[in-house]
C-alpha cells in the first residue's frame, strides 16, 4: 500500500474514533438527544439542560477520553510486543505484563502508599510500572531459557507468568480483606466512576509510552526479521528491546493503573490494523492506537448499556469479544 493509501486511512481511523466518543456522550442510563449533547459540548455555559450538562462534561465526556486513551496504550503495548517476540498472539494481558501491573498496582493500593516518588510521581503508576516491566522480563527470560521460538511457547509461557502474579494479587488482597471489594471490582477493569483527574494522571504517561514505541518503528521493523537481520543492519539489539520493553510497559502499566486489567485489546486491533495498513510499525502502531482507542470507547458505551442502570466492568464486555478471537487465531495458526 502506498503511503498516502495508509496515511488516508490513519486519518479515517481517527474520525472514526472522534465519532465513537461523541456518539458515546449520548448513551447510558439515561439517554440524551444529539442536540443537547452538541448543547453542552459546544456551549456548556447556554445549555438549556443543567443535568444534560452535568452528565456529558463532568461524568461521560472525561470517560470517553480516558477509554481512548487507555485503549490507544493497549494496543500500542500490543503491536510492540507482537513485533518484539514476533509472535502475533503476544499482548499486554497475554504474556502477563498487565497481571504484573496489577501486582504492583495492588501492592501500592493495599499498602496506603501515598507520597509522590522523587516528588512529582504518583505512586500507583509506578508500582504498575514496576510491575510490567518485571513480569515482561519474567516471560522473555523464561521463554528464552527454555528456547521456545513457537507461536504457543511465549504464549504458555505468558500464562505461568500470569498465573503466578495473579495467585500473589490474590494473596495479597487476602491479607487485606477489608479492601477486598474495591480490589476485586478494579481487577476486573472498569472505568466506572473516572473523571478529568484520572484522565490528566493517565493521559500523560500513556503519551510518553506509545511515544517512545511510535519512535521505535524502524528498530522494530528490523527484529521483525529476527535478531540476527537486526545485528547484521547495525542494531544494537538489547539496548532496543529494553528500550520498546520499557515504553511499551509503560503505556501498559498506566491503562492498568488506572482501569485495572482490560484484556484483548492488545492483541485484536493490531491484527485489524494489519489488515488496514500493512506490517510497516510506523503507520501500524498509529493506526492501532486508534483502533484500540475506538474499541475500548464502543466496549465501554455498551457496557452502560448493557445492563442499565446496572453497569458492567467493561473488562467483562472486551474479554467476550477477545476469547473467540482469540480462538479464532489460535485455530487458523494451527498451534
Amino acid at each position: 500500500m502506498t503511503a498516502p493509501g495508509k496515511t488516508r486511512r490513519l486519518f479515517l481511523l481517527a474520525a472514526i474514533l472522534a465519532a465513537a466518543v461523541v456518539g458515546s456522550l449520548a448513551v447510558g442510563a439515561v439517554w440524551l438527544r444529539p442536540t443537547e449533547v452538541f448543547t453542552a459540548v459546544a456551549s456548556p455555559s447556554e445549555s438549556t439542560n443543567p443535568a444534560a450538562r452535568t452528565i456529558v462534561n463532568e461524568l461521560r465526556l472525561p470517560r470517553a477520553l480516558l477509554a481512548a486513551c487507555i485503549g490507544a496504550g493497549l494496543a500500542t503495548a500490543g503491536t510492540a510486543y507482537q513485533g518484539l517476540f514476533r509472535n502475533p498472539l503476544a499482548e499486554p494481558f497475554v504474556i502477563g505484563v498487565a497481571s504484573g501491573a496489577a501486582l504492583g498496582a495492588t501492592a501500592v493500593i493495599l499498602s496506603g502508599w501515598q507520597t509522590l516518588v522523587f516528588g512529582f510521581l504518583s505512586p500507583i503508576p509506578v508500582g504498575a510500572f514496576v510491575g510490567a516491566m518485571g513480569a515482561a522480563f519474567l516471560t522473555y527470560s523464561f521463554a528464552a531459557a527454555v528456547r521456545s521460538e513457537s507461536v504457543a511457547g511465549l504464549m504458555l509461557t505468558g500464562v505461568a507468568v500470569s498465573t503466578l502474579l495473579n495467585a500473589a494479587v490474590w494473596l495479597l488482597m487476602a491479607w487485606n480483606d477489608q479492601e477486598l471489594a474495591r480490589t476485586v471490582n478494579w481487577l476486573m477493569g472498569s472505568l466506572a466512576g473516572r473523571g478529568w483527574p484520572d484522565l490528566r494522571q493517565t493521559a500523560p504517561w500513556i503519551a510518553v509510552g506509545t511515544a517512545g514505541v511510535w519512535a521505535l518503528a524502524r528498530p522494530l521493523d528490523a527484529l521483525a526479521e529476527g535478531e540476527e537481520v537486526a545485528r547484521s543492519l547495525g542494531l544494537r539489539v538489547r539496548l532496543v528491546i529494553g528500550l520498546v520493553l520499557a515504553a511499551a510497559s509503560l503505556a501498559a502499566a498506566a491503562a492498568v493503573a488506572a482501569a485495572g486489567i482490560i484484556g484483548f485489546v492488545g492483541l485484536i486491533a493490531p491484527h485489524i490494523a494489519r489488515r488496514l495498513v500493512g506490517e510497516s510499525h510506523a503507520a501500524l502502531i498509529p493506526a492501532s492506537g486508534l483502533l484500540g482507542g475506538i474499541l475500548l470507547v464502543l466496549a465501554d458505551a455498551l457496557a452502560r448499556t448493557l445492563t442499565a442502570p446496572t453497569e458492567l466492568p467493561v473488562g467483562i464486555v472486551t474479554a467476550a469479544l477477545g476469547g473467540p478471537f482469540f480462538l479464532y487465531l489460535l485455530q487458523r495458526r494451527r498451534v
